[in-house]
């Protein structure tokens, strides 16, 4: 799987990166036909502690799925999004036996 991390506006350290990076890598264990995974990292110009947007995108074979969680901590809504995206590729799974 190929993962792109855009960080509009701001520069994301390395370590930040990878964590995502390994973060999506574990979803492979739940779906082994991922193609590209895209994610955006967003700071909103608010007054509230929740400003940070973390929006991924995966492809899928036929789909592409989104998920879009606003938290303190970027590494909290990376985590939260991929608990999000984990959920949906289990339903997807069972979907796809049910109909074969």
């Amino acid at each position: 799987m190929k993962v792109n991390v855009q960080a509009p506006n701001f520069i994301a350290d390395s370590k930040l990166i990878e964590f995502i990076t390994n973060r999506l890598l574990k979803l492979e264990l739940f779906h082994d036909q991922i193609i590209f995974a895209d994610v955006f990292l967003k700071v909103q110009k608010t007054s509230e502690k929740e400003n940070k947007v973390v929006e991924m995108l995966i492809s899928v074979p036929g789909d592409k799925i989104i998920v879009k969680k606003e938290t303190r901590t970027f590494e909290e809504g990376a985590d939260e999004c991929v608990k999000a995206l984990e959920r949906q590729l289990k339903k997807r799974k069972e979907k796809q036996r049910a109909f074969s």
